[in-house]
């Protein structure tokens, strides 16, 4: 443990800048999930309205820095053709 105080603080924004990462990118995981849930049902409305959020996840995270724009663009093209390969 530091015995600095600006590095007893830096410890503290961290742990709570890791806690907020965690969290997003855990819940990005489970939106994804969701479309892929309801692929593999055959639902596709569900599939398409899932995906709309999915996406809107994926943006904020490039904007906020949570992964790299080529991540989500390659998550989105991933789960557009699970999409379309619903008959």
């Amino acid at each position: 443990m530091p015995q600095i105080q600006s590095k007893k603080k830096r410890v503290k924004t961290n742990n709570k800048a890791h806690k907020l990462m965690v969290a997003r990118k855990s819940a990005l995981k489970t939106s994804i999930k969701k479309v892929l849930t309801a692929v593999d049902a055959q639902d596709k409305e569900a599939a398409i309205a899932a995906y709309s959020e999915c996406c809107s996840k994926l943006d904020s995270a490039v904007a906020k820095g949570v992964h790299h724009k080529n991540y989500a663009s390659r998550q989105k093209s991933r789960l557009a053709k699970a999409i379309n390969s619903i008959q």
